[in-house]
């Protein structure tokens, strides 16, 4: 066949078809009786040839290489190929990522996607000291920094950095709170962790707001974190968590000052006293003296009635720290 035939039945152009000729990577090994060039079809063969290994993304000269080295190892290039093709999906991805920050950023000119990129780029330093020292920096945030600053905190390992970013995330008010509520959803429980941190930094109606939402999460640092945000807010459904939260010991001293919280501020007191008081019942040695600690704080007859009953109480710690409470329990409660 001669170049114009090869060219309309291959779809690859005279243009390419001369340059492969050129560089004696396919060849037309024939000629017709006018002298014109000719593809034979072992020519047309080793075209195709080319072709699928260019579809791989070997280059002209990989190619060569291959098709000259009958020894050469399919699987030592194929190997190749899936290292070079998985470095350009992370390439790419890393500019999806990119991209995406800046359009969560809500830019209004080129200046503001300029910040954008320079923000994500400083938050991107090796070097933790110089992370922390920009987020530092940022005495003034523009309105699409939020979103930069939340993916960065939710990616950031370093407590110092985290805690400048989590600083910078409560100064910036309520914008970053979608992308923080989202990753509390997070399969990656280091990724949750931080939104849950930031979200109780920035402390603000909203913020406690979709922490509260969270009470029934399966992990139990949200799910607790949850429940104390939940009892804040007056939510009087928060009280059996919250009495378990402090039979439990870990929050023990947090989950007792907002029962208290709903004793006093949100009149559940005797809510409170009844339900610490049937968690007395079951609960083991060490958590009947936390929960003994816990009413110290709940005003009203029932809780000084539970207390009296605990001054006689087997257990000598129980004992001893209910008859303390009492004498230091303030007459007005």
């Amino acid at each position: 066949m001669l170049i114009g035939e090869v060219a309309e039945q291959s779809g690859i152009s005279t243009r390419m078809l001369r340059h492969y000729d050129r560089i004696g990577l396919v060849s037309p090994t024939g000629r017709t009786h006018g002298g014109y060039r000719q593809y034979s079809p072992d020519d047309v063969r080793r075209l195709f040839h080319v072709e699928g290994l260019r579809t791989l993304g070997l280059s002209l000269q990989e190619i060569a290489d291959v098709l000259a080295d009958l020894s050469f190892s399919p699987a030592s290039m194929v190997a190749q190929l899936l290292a070079r093709t998985r470095d350009r999906l992370a390439r790419e991805q890393e500019l999806l990522h990119r991209l995406g920050q800046v359009r969560a950023s809500d830019p209004n000119a080129w200046s503001d996607v300029l910040r954008t990129i320079s923000l994500m780029r400083g938050l991107d330093a090796n070097s933790p000291s110089a992370r922390q020292r920009l987020v530092l920096s940022l005495t003034e945030q523009g309105d699409g920094d939020a979103a930069v600053l939340a993916q960065a905190a939710l990616n950031e390992a370093d407590p110092n950095v985290a805690g400048a970013l989590q600083w910078a995330l409560a100064r910036a008010g309520d914008g970053a709170i979608p992308i923080l509520a989202e990753a509390l959803d997070s399969p990656d429980p280091e990724r949750r962790h931080r939104a849950l941190a930031a979200l109780a930094k920035i402390d603000s109606p909203r913020a406690g707001e979709v922490l509260a939402e969270a009470h029934r999460h399966p992990d139990p640092l949200v799910s607790a974190r949850a429940t104390l945000a939940r009892g804040r807010r007056g939510t009087a459904d928060a009280i059996p968590a919250l009495v378990a939260l402090v039979s439990n010991g870990p929050d023990d001293v947090e989950a007792a000052e907002v029962l208290a919280v709903l004793a006093t501020r949100y009149g559940q007191a005797d809510d409170v006293a009844r339900a610490i008081s049937a968690e007395l019942v079951l609960a083991a040695d060490s958590a009947r003296q936390r929960l003994t600690v816990a009413l110290a704080d709940v005003p009203g007859p029932l809780a000084r009635a539970e207390l009296a009953a605990l001054v006689d109480d087997p257990d000598k710690r129980v004992s001893l720290t209910a008859t303390f409470v009492l004498r230091t329990r303030p007459a007005e409660l």
